[in-house]
């Protein structure tokens, strides 16, 4: 139960239009060239630039716009200064949610982040309000249209995969933040297709809504993540639209 939230949030964005996934390379990029600041352009010893270019692939960012947001970054010793900036807030109902955001005007994106929340029945709150719910963790999604459950079930146990979960379309491999990038890279070089993989927050538990606070929360998440500055947006609303 607790991967399909996630899982239909990631197929709702990979059908997004075109205008949107511009914005997402955008952000794509931004990522990439925070990356390539702090630990240098080669993904052999830069894992957090490793976690971004599978990032951007998966969400079909063609590798000549990845290899050119890494080879400008590593020429741009000034540009742009970007800071990491987390927020922590609750959603209808009560839900948990963590914005993670990029920027360079602190202002700017703790107003937006503000009005997201007060406009769609939120509001924002401090540091650590919310994030003791959630535990660290890698999460894997398969695209499993095509696999067997115990080809999936053997790969993630011999990876060394903590937990697995068969989502009716595609599975989630679940792993310890150091164990993500040695698991996804045993499934790959099974053949497995990666759908998306991420080191981040995950809810110890998930939240129900009713239908007019689902109407709300969608609304919120949307409006957070059209801000150029945010770049993941965690919760633990139990959604299960297909």
């Amino acid at each position: 139960m607790s991967g399909h939230s996630k899982w239909n949030n990631i197929k709702r964005k990979k059908g997004a239009a075109d205008a949107k996934r511009g914005a997402m390379f955008t952000k794509l990029g931004r990522e990439i060239q925070v990356a390539v600041r702090m630990g240098g352009p080669d993904t052999a010893s830069n894992s957090r630039l490793k976690d971004i270019v599978a990032k951007a692939k998966s969400n079909n960012m063609p590798n000549d716009s990845i290899t050119r947001s890494i080879q400008k970054a590593a020429g741009n010793t000034e540009g742009d200064n970007y800071e990491e900036i987390t927020y922590e807030g609750y959603g209808p109902s009560g839900v948990a949610v963590i914005v993670r955001a990029l920027t360079d005007n602190r202002n700017r994106t703790a107003g937006e982040v503000r009005h997201a929340f007060d406009k769609n029945g939120g509001n924002l709150g401090t540091n650590g309000c919310v994030s003791y719910l959630f535990q660290e963790k890698g999460q894997i999604y398969l695209d499993g249209e095509d696999l067997e459950e115990e080809q999936v079930v053997m790969a993630a146990l011999e990876a060394g995969a903590d937990d697995f979960e068969n989502l009716e379309g595609a599975y989630l491999i679940t792993t310890s933040p150091e164990t993500f990038h040695e698991v996804r890279d045993a499934l790959e070089a099974q053949g497995l297709s990666i759908a998306e993989s991420t080191v981040g927050p995950v809810p110890d538990n998930y939240v129900a809504l009713s239908a007019e606070d689902c109407e709300k929360m969608q609304k919120l998440i949307d409006q957070l993540e059209d801000s150029d500055d945010v770049q993941d947006v965690f919760h633990n609303w139990e959604s299960n639209e297909e």
